[in-house]
């Protein structure tokens, strides 16, 4: 039995045996066969190259048959040269034709992967942000990376092994039969002592396999929470390194010991399929003697037929499990194609209109919203473990109506809860109303292509995301074309050009995971340098300087005024002290609209507001 034959095997082995039993959903293959189309061409050459390899695996034993009957016996000297120099030229014919078989099968199976991928990516991105917040983003990593890597076996490596198996057993199988059917007929009989190891170790092989997945997923999990900058942070702050080594010993150890059990049942299974597989051939000897002997079968026969033993047992073995191979890379297509399938909540309309505007005005229309639920915006198989949700979200929004003149600041305040946050979310539509509508310039924001309307809108958050990258990376994120002057002027406008100039490497420094590099202070700035490159024609401000200090508010509300002059504002504060001098204040309570107005006139009327600018004892300048 060949060793490639015995991989196969013990790699089906130790994969989940569940898998042979899954229901495929109607039209999956029709589908699959529809990424393999645009490779039909190379599909066809490939097929070719497989027939080719199983002829030669029968074209070598033919001629030693020759050899020893037509030369070596009969003492031909000039045969026996002919024919060695034959098998020699076949073996450098078969590796040349392995090797162009290795390269259709990474040419299409890179290709798929390089497809599914990009398809996966596209269609992930334009999920609304909801999907995001419940799907847990290994699960997500892991549908783009190993699922998509099993989807691409079905059309390579399960495929090839297949047609090259099914075609490889035909023609040995065949020319046995026509050497010696009584040889063939025995070294059949014996494969079900063949098939004994693999019934023996897969159930172990296939639960230590499951053991070592779990194990390792905790352990990458451990290594995860621990090594970024925040986990890194509470272990020292917090944790104990002696108990975390511990901990971590004692998973790497589990992995280690069965890791070695795994060694040991792989070198048995190897160890018995070649005991057998020599068995096998010390029968065929005997047999085969004595057939020779009483001038049944000639001598090169013999040897022709011992040798193509050889070949019979890896494919005989590789289909008896072939059913989990396929079932496994199917459905991990099904499972790719369950991503491609979840519709995006929030869609572009066909025909949309292009935003174009510079000073424009903003109104919100009896605007109701409640949070989708579960199975509206994800898939319970890309969510971590938990309980089923037994009800609907709260209606969050009810009835909001406001509007934001031209080049104004409109302030939203209110308690925790009451729908701030939530109404920045609605503008750029990372969700979509409920019920009413919200338009810009009198065009509502759902008849607006998702492009120009996102692009006309700058948002800075209270946690401003930095990339792990550089400082001028960043930058270019809002706009991509940006020269180093217009780097540096976003830079000075929000009061952050000094740091950046002061760096050793300026705006070619990296700021680290998320920009722990930056305080609190500098991010903030450095998000709104990148606002004020993306020159937004509206601004929305979400406690943006909520946990700076004073030094740092200071300097941040300096870059804020750059930000929002001349620009249409919805800025979003708890502390009323960053909103005292906005156009139009309006204060949220459970949902709904409790007050508006200015400064002034809301604490004079002795509602909501003025019992919060009481409390943060506003009286006297922060």
């Amino acid at each position: 039995m060949s060793m490639q034959g015995g991989w196969m095997a013990l790699r089906t082995l130790s994969s989940d045996q569940s898998v042979k039993h899954a229901r495929l959903k109607p039209g999956t293959l029709k589908r699959i066969i529809s990424y393999a189309i645009p490779y039909k061409s190379l599909f066809s050459l490939f097929l070719i190259c497989l027939i080719a390899d199983a002829l030669l695996a029968i074209a070598t034993p033919l001629l030693l048959k020759e050899l020893i009957d037509k030369g070596v016996i009969p003492e031909d000297r000039s045969v026996v040269t002919t024919m060695a120099i034959a098998v020699a030229l076949l073996a450098i014919l078969s590796a040349a034709v392995n090797i162009v078989i290795r390269w259709f099968s990474a040419k299409i199976g890179e290709g798929l992967i390089y497809d599914l991928r990009s398809q996966v990516f596209d269609h992930v991105q334009e999920q609304s942000i909801a999907f995001f917040t419940r799907t847990q983003t290994g699960a997500l990593i892991t549908r783009i990376n190993s699922d998509v890597i099993g989807a691409h076996r079905a059309l390579t490596s399960t495929f090839s092994g297949i047609v090259s198996n099914v075609l490889t057993l035909i023609l040995v199988v065949g020319t046995m039969l026509a050497l010696s059917w009584q040889i063939t007929i025995a070294s059949l009989l014996l494969l079900p002592i063949f098939l004994a190891p693999t019934k023996a170790i897969g159930s172990r092989l296939q639960g230590y396999t499951r053991d070592s997945f779990d194990l390792n997923a905790q352990m990458t999990s451990t290594m995860n929470e621990r090594f970024n900058v925040s986990g890194a942070l509470l272990v020292k702050l917090y944790g104990d390194l002696g108990q975390e080594s511990r901990i971590f010993r004692k998973r790497v150890r589990k992995v280690a010991d069965i890791g070695i059990s795994m060694a040991m049942l792989s070198t048995f299974f190897f160890i018995a399929l070649i005991s057998i597989a020599a068995l096998a051939t010390a029968i065929a000897y005997g047999i085969g003697g004595h057939l020779a002997i009483d001038g049944s079968i000639t001598l090169g026969s013999l040897i022709a037929i011992t040798t193509l033993l050889a070949r019979l047992y890896g494919p005989l073995v590789s289909l008896a499990t072939v059913r989990v191979d396929v079932m496994g890379a199917l459905v991990s297509f099904e499972r790719v194609f369950e991503v491609l399938d979840l519709e995006p909540m929030v869609r572009e309309k066909e025909f949309a209109s292009t935003l174009q505007t510079t000073t424009p005005s903003i109104k919100f229309d009896e605007v109701r919203f409640t949070y989708p639920n579960a199975k509206q915006i994800s898939l319970a198989s890309l969510e971590s473990t938990a309980l089923p949700e037994l009800n609907d979200s709260e209606e969050i929004l009810k009835g909001i109506s406001f509007e934001v003149k031209p080049g104004t600041v409109t302030a939203l305040v209110g308690t925790s809860g009451a729908g701030k946050t939530t109404i920045s979310g609605l503008l750029p539509r990372l969700y979509d109303v409920t019920a009413g509508s919200i338009s810009i310039d009198g065009i509502d924001i759902r008849e607006l292509t998702l492009a120009s309307l996102r692009s006309s809108i700058g948002v800075v958050m209270q946690d401003s995301h930095l990339f792990h990258d550089t400082i001028s990376e960043n930058l270019l994120y809002a706009k991509s074309d940006a020269t180093f002057d217009e780097m540096k002027a976003a830079c000075v406008a929000a009061q952050i050009w000094d740091l950046v100039s002061s760096l050793p490497n300026g705006l070619e420094t990296m700021v680290g995971e998320r920009g722990h590099r930056l305080s609190g202070g500098e991010k903030q700035r450095l998000a709104i340098a990148r606002l004020l490159l993306k020159s937004p024609s509206i601004v929305i401000l979400d406690e943006a300087t909520a946990h700076l200090d004073s030094e740092n508010e200071e300097l941040v509300q300096k870059a804020l005024a750059q930000a929002l002059q001349g620009r249409t504002s919805i800025v979003i504060a708890h502390r009323l002290s960053t909103v005292m001098g906005a156009d139009q204040i309006i204060v949220l309570d459970d949902g709904t609209i409790a007050e508006r107005g200015t400064h002034e006139e809301l604490v004079l009327s002795g509602g909501l507001y003025s019992e919060l600018f009481a409390r943060q004892d506003l009286t006297t300048p922060n």
